[in-house]
């Protein structure tokens, strides 16, 4: 994919020139122009209300899992050779070797799929999340709430970094983009022509609804003015810069949401009996070398800190001073190179000068790394630079952060004053943990976790499967407390929810059912069509419901399921003793019986659209059942989920087992698949 010169903005559903000064963009590693940016000259106020009325309107229209199609098949599209190729032969540009491009091009790639596979499995196949159990004001259950997660009528307005320019935007977008927010994505400068040719690709592929996705290649003028209670700001970067959105006249005024994820002094903690000479000591050199070099350092939860016992300094010194000496620094399309560029000379002009400040209380035991044939007066190059501490608790060390390939090695006395210093970084993205021995990780984890957005404990038996100190995941939160944000960017379905708006919807049992397409307890039943197992996916309601005839529980019953199963617990087989227990009184049935009779008085035999039954969920034994209770059951369909071209769906039954008295003995959901009527959603045609 060749470089656009000058970048051309998306917006308004077209691509657009802007106007005014162009700034030239670099290559990090050669010097030479890539592409060029406009200074402005863009109708930012019409892209607002573009994404707000098209996008918002096409996402908010889609279920979760036609949104999860889309991500799906954008990652599907981002990973095929072509695609990712034309995208790495640009990484380059980045100053990004090939496998710190396959973090940034691959890895977003797999954030959507991520992502993709979640929403189908964790959120309903409609537009409304509910948030939690009803809850009943009403004696007789008349009247109740629950809670709601709905889309919000606005638009995310992405404001990214420069070192992860397509992972970073599609972090933001996919938990924005299932939540029915269209994104407008505003890159950084240095790499903004590689967000280009992203955008550029799934926009001409024609994967994205209209109006969801809009890039602005210029500078972001008055956009933040337009925003208002019903947006998102999602920023990634500098402190300084995220406490001046903070503080900005319209999104203070306008509450609009703003989450930031900023620069973060993270530590690594060798733990006390992580020796030289076992598998963590190892792991923690390795993992350093790893985040000083990958992305030349320039990563936000890079290990800027390197805490070890005083007693093992010298030792990690050395280890440190071999293991770097493999490092080959050059112009990553180069054979043979470990590490390449700085995103640009301003940037390595800044790591050096920062360098300089914590030497005040340090000292550099390695600096003059392994450069070849490159021109380092046109390309940002710096070697991997390790300082060791003169004064573990000076400011300087935990406060400021050398944005490139730059950690200090910190002493520390015991496990107290590690947790202190680490604190000391004010709020952190990451802190790992080399340890084997778990109750000394156990007492590290608890003093860090309130400083840390997430806690990685490493020892010999994740040294194979562990991620890494540095790499987040989209299952999890990534983000941290003080100084790192207090935003959250990932985590799963907590991301997704987090961007929509929860609110509590109040009325009968039977409306509520109506509005969230969920049955809710007290809401009218249908009971006219017979057994609900006879019936397709197409024609089953919710509120379909069946009542079982009875079934008395004998004392022979209980023998027999004991002997069978060989569950022979007390209170199934000894009357005196279950005669004193304070909860049963006397012999009871085992609550697996009761299920296992429950199944017998409602499932329907034959062969019919129910095609399997695949769990249990919230199951609870309410009152014992003794031997001599009638009971039946009352099963209620709850929730159906289609799922695409499966020719079947998921639904959830209410399942009651009630006794002759009306008390609830067991109280659960059944879990069934169920097929769609012959030749819908893929559903086999009816034989002749």
């Amino acid at each position: 994919m060749d470089p656009i010169r000058p970048l051309s903005s998306f917006i308004n559903g077209a691509w657009v020139e802007g106007s005014g000064p162009q700034t030239p963009l670099l290559d990090a590693a050669t010097g030479e122009q890539v592409a060029t940016m406009a200074a402005g000259g863009l109708d930012l106020a019409a892209a607002v209300q573009y994404g707000r009325d098209v996008g918002g309107s096409e996402l908010r229209g889609m279920t979760f899992h036609e949104r999860a199609t889309v991500l799906r098949n954008i990652g599907k599209f981002l990973l095929s050779d072509d695609v990712k190729e034309s995208l790495y032969e640009l990484s380059f540009a980045t100053g990004a070797t090939r496998s710190d491009s396959w973090i940034d091009i691959d890895g977003g790639a797999g954030v959507l799929l991520t992502y993709a596979s979640k929403a189908r499995k964790e959120l309903p196949n409609g537009k409304l999340v509910i948030d939690g159990p009803m809850e009943v004001f009403a004696k007789d259950g008349s009247f109740a709430a629950v809670h709601a997660l709905t889309s919000r009528h606005g638009v995310e307005v992405q404001l990214n970094a420069y070192n992860f320019p397509v992972w970073g935007m599609l972090e933001k977008l996919a938990p924005a983009f299932l939540a029915g927010l269209p994104s407008i994505v505003k890159p950084a400068p240095q790499t903004a022509y590689l967000a280009h040719a992203a955008v550029k690709a799934m926009t001409d592929a024609g994967l994205m609804p209209d109006g969801s996705l809009q890039l602005i290649c210029a500078e972001p003028g008055d956009l933040l003015d337009h925003l208002d209670g019903q947006d998102t700001v999602a920023f990634t970067g500098s402190a300084s810069t995220a406490q001046r959105l903070r503080t900005h006249a319209g999104l203070a005024q306008k509450s609009v949401h703003f989450t930031a994820e900023l620069d973060s002094l993270n530590a690594a903690v060798l733990a006390e009996s992580a020796k030289p000479g076992t598998a963590e000591f190892d792991l923690f050199i390795k993992e350093i070398v790893s985040e000083t070099t990958t992305k030349a350092g320039q990563k936000c939860t890079a290990i800027r800190r390197a805490l070890v016992p005083d007693a093992l300094v010298d030792d990690v010194a050395e280890a440190l001073r071999t293991a770097f000496a493999d490092v080959v620094v050059g112009d990553p399309r180069a054979d043979g190179v470990t590490m390449g560029a700085l995103v640009s000379l301003d940037q390595r002009s800044s790591v050096v000068e920062a360098v300089e400040a914590l030497k005040a209380a340090s000292e550099p035991i390695l600096g003059d790394g392994n450069i070849v044939d490159v021109d380092t007066n046109r390309g940002a190059f710096l070697a991997p630079t390790i300082l060791r501490a003169t004064d573990s608790h000076a400011a300087v060390l935990h406060s400021l952060e050398a944005f490139g390939p730059v950690a200090t090695l910190i002493g520390y006395d015991g496990h107290d004053d590690a947790i202190k210093l680490a604190a000391a970084g004010q709020g952190s993205l990451v802190a790992s943990v080399y340890c084997r021995d778990r109750s000394e990780a156990t007492a590290l984890i608890l003093g860090l976790a309130a400083h840390h957005g997430r806690v990685l404990v490493v020892d010999e038996s994740v040294a194979k499967t562990s991620t890494g100190h540095g790499s987040p995941l989209p299952h999890l939160t990534h983000g941290g407390p003080g100084r790192a944000g207090g935003g959250q960017e990932l985590g799963g379905m907590r991301s997704v929810r987090s961007h929509m708006q929860r609110t509590a919807v109040q009325g009968s049992p039977a409306m509520l059912t109506a509005i969230t397409g969920e049955y809710m307890p007290g809401s009218p039943t249908n009971e006219a069509k017979g057994h609900p197992f006879k019936l397709t996916l197409d024609d089953l309601e919710v509120g379909d419901s069946f009542t079982s005839p009875p079934r008395t529980v004998t004392r022979e019953d209980i023998s027999h399921f004991a002997e069978f199963t060989g569950d022979t617990f007390y209170a199934h087989m000894d009357e005196e003793a279950a005669s004193r227990s304070p909860i049963f009184g006397g012999i009871v049935a085992h609550g697996y019986l009761v299920l296992s009779f429950a199944a017998g008085l409602f499932v329907w035999p034959d062969e019919g659209p129910v095609l399997a039954n695949y769990g249990i969920d919230k199951l609870r034994f309410a009152t014992p059942t003794s031997p001599g209770d009638a009971i039946h059951v009352v099963l209620t369909c709850k929730r159906k989920t289609q799922l695409d071209g499966r020719g079947y769906g998921e639904v959830a039954w209410a399942t009651q087992v009630i006794n002759q008295n009306g008390k609830v003995a067991a109280d659960y959901d059944v879990l069934t698949m169920v097929a769609n009527r012959p030749g819908i959603n893929g559903a086999p045609e009816a034989q002749a």
